[in-house]
């Protein structure tokens, strides 16, 4: 799939400062208020080994005022002005950072929930030469702090064992969005990764599915994720969620998302036609 073909969501830029790392990490928000404002306070101390770059998904509380960022010394703003939600904002953020000519690509929540003191270590995975890093809670050293049961159980005897099986690689934390990816590994046209396909939470099981099979090295690495105590907040329905989840799922077993798939279905179409 060459650039050219690229599917990316339009979105405004607003660059704060220059390039001056060899690796970035995008955070996707919208309207997380003062968790992604608490979040980039943490992660302020971090710039001397990584840019910041924020994918905004469309916020209207405030929280990302430009003087602010500059404050906390983001480097650029992203804000797409397209169709889409997750997987939208990180085929804008791959695509931009790419261009930029970064060597790796970080990904991690923009809700406060994430060990983001953790980020180093995927920047020594990706030095070490590995494509896909994933961050676990489930692995020596990880840790989980208030995570809601009907999730936990989800992760565990659904979501984690159908993609592991499906990917021929033991995962342990696979809805986990702290990650780092190759650019290398991105731009392999066999994923074909900048497809309108991917708009909601597709991007993670696909890549998770997909990095493994091609050849490419993958790892988990321990993280901490943290939820507060009490009810906990979410932008999308419980029941919405699951079903949407599980349609996930049965599309990467079917091979829906699949590149080379869609190539020879489009290819069969034209010679009936």
């Amino acid at each position: 799939m060459g650039k050219e073909e690229w599917q990316v969501p339009s979105f405004n830029l607003t660059e704060f400062k220059s390039k001056n790392n060899k690796y970035c990490v995008c955070i996707p928000v919208i309207n997380e208020g003062t968790k992604i404002q608490k979040q980039l306070e943490k992660m302020r101390h971090l710039t001397n080994v990584i840019d910041i770059i924020i994918l905004d998904g469309g916020s209207t509380d405030g929280s990302l005022d430009n003087n602010y960022l500059i404050e906390m010394d983001v480097r650029a703003l992203l804000t797409k002005q397209d169709k889409g939600k997750l997987s939208a904002q990180l085929r804008m953020g791959f695509a931009y950072a790419i261009g930029e000519q970064y060597q790796g690509i970080i990904t991690v929540d923009g809700n406060n929930k994430d060990s983001i003191e953790n980020i180093p270590d995927f920047i020594q995975k990706l030095e070490d030469g590995y494509d896909f890093v994933q961050g676990s809670r489930y692995v020596p050293g990880g840790t989980e702090v208030n995570t809601p049961l009907s999730r936990k159980l989800a992760i565990k005897l659904m979501h984690a064992p159908f993609i592991s099986f499906m990917a021929g690689y033991r995962y342990t934390d696979t809805t986990n969005g702290f990650r780092a990816h190759s650019t290398g590994m991105l731009l392999d046209q066999n994923l074909g990764l900048f497809r309108d396909v991917f708009e909601t939470y597709e991007l993670l099981g696909y890549l998770s599915v997909k990095v493994p099979k091609l050849g490419y090295r993958v790892v988990e690495i321990p993280v901490a994720r943290s939820y507060p105590k009490g009810k906990v907040p979410t932008k999308i329905s419980p029941l919405r969620g699951n079903w949407l989840l599980i349609k996930i799922l049965l599309n990467l077993f079917f091979k829906k998302y699949d590149y080379n798939q869609n190539i020879t279905m489009k290819n069969a179409i034209k010679e009936d036609i």
